[in-house]
């Protein structure tokens, strides 16, 4: 096939974000896609769309996650409009609980330190204690020590978006072909070429959003995006009645009743079952927050491999030995959508990246560079 555009590798929700971006400024798309068989790192995605804490030491992010959050909404209302599926996007402010007075007083110190830094586009928050925080969530448990509240803080449902975004790529004359693993790509006469066991395609322009197989796709077309090892893990309770009105940065109760919890951050990518150790503390600490959750039958547990950066911050890079290459990972797949689908995808399909998004380009990880 060599009527498409552009080749989008990866088809998990990144890949499938830029997509449906690029396609809605009429590119013609293809995404070339492992397959379920893939480490795909939605299924650890807790589907929050996140502001609060995000950016210290890199304020560029805190302003990055900011702007996709206040895209949100237009992205929530066009998926709705085009496919009929709602990914479930409410921004009602989320809530970070605190369970003792050493961990409240640590979240405060590193949101002055976040909003202290220098170029931040600075966003309202509020320090809550015990009392205050009852006052608006009233199933947290005696021992709670406070809160921090965030107005920009929301979530949506990981597994609706991701069907709202390939129902609508499909919609759009989008080719999505999963079961292509990429084992090679070739640049040659300004075209790339991919070639996996199911054959060959070419265009002009191609986006590696293949999370770990970046790894080894990248420098096939000068491009470096080195990841780390980091495994999560999740519960899901059986559904109950609504208790739980805002996102909580580890807890939130999905539209259908259900409790997520999920905070753990593990570096190994050994295996995907879940370890009991780590079940227990995410367990504990959900029944002091909110106890009501003592009551609930855990329905699921999982483990799932995330896509990181060795600093935590993504990548958005294109290759300067084969224009027209670029490649993206990030770990906050939910909350950097909108960006991805409006922002990021208009600058591929003008062909360029602009400086002000330098700092997320994989020179910082460069020891020569930095030297």
């Amino acid at each position: 096939m060599t009527d498409r555009d552009v080749l989008v590798v990866g088809g998990g929700l990144l890949g499938a974000s830029i997509a449906w971006g690029l396609a809605r400024l009429g590119l013609r798309v293809a995404v070339l896609d492992e397959g379920d068989t893939a480490f795909r790192a939605a299924r650890a995605n807790f589907g929050l769309v996140w502001v609060q804490g995000k950016g210290l030491g890199k304020p560029e992010y805190s302003n990055w996650t900011q702007a996709s959050a206040a895209l949100w909404p237009s992205l929530s209302d066009e998926l709705k409009r085009e496919t009929g599926i709602d990914p479930g996007f409410s921004q009602p402010g989320g809530f970070s609980i605190r369970l003792t007075e050493l961990e409240l007083q640590r979240g405060v110190d590193a949101m002055n330190t976040l909003q202290g830094q220098p170029n931040i586009a600075r966003y309202p928050y509020e320090i809550l204690n015990h009392r205050e925080t009852k006052a608006r969530l009233p199933a947290i448990g005696p021992t709670v020590a406070g809160s921090i509240y965030s107005p920009l803080d929301g979530h949506a449902n990981p597994l609706r978006l991701y069907r709202a975004f390939h129902a609508a790529l499909h919609t759009m004359g989008a080719a999505y072909l999963p079961d292509h693993r990429v084992e090679r790509i070739s640049h040659q006469d300004g075209a790339f070429t991919v070639e996996g066991p199911w054959g060959t395609m070419s265009a002009g322009r191609i986006v590696l959003a293949a999370g770990i197989g970046n790894t080894r796709l990248a420098p096939m077309v000068g491009l470096n995006v080195p990841l780390v090892p980091s495994r999560g893990q999740i519960i899901v309770t059986e559904k109950t009645m609504p208790f739980l009105h805002h996102p909580v940065g580890n807890i939130r109760q999905v539209d259908e009743g259900g409790v997520i919890i999920g905070e753990s951050k593990e570096a190994t990518m050994d295996h995907q079952r879940p370890r009991t150790s780590v079940t227990a503390v995410l367990a504990d600490r959900a029944m002091r927050m909110f106890p009501i959750i003592g009551e609930l039958n855990v329905v699921r547990i999982w483990a799932a491999f995330r896509i990181i950066t060795p600093d935590g911050f993504p990548i958005y890079e294109q290759s300067r030995t084969c224009r027209g290459a670029f490649a993206v990972a990030c770990h906050s797949g939910v909350t950097l959508a909108a960006n991805h689908a409006f922002t990021i995808a208009g600058y591929i399909a003008q062909g360029e990246i602009p400086a002000s998004l330098s700092t997320f380009s994989s020179e910082r990880f460069d020891v020569s560079a930095a030297a």
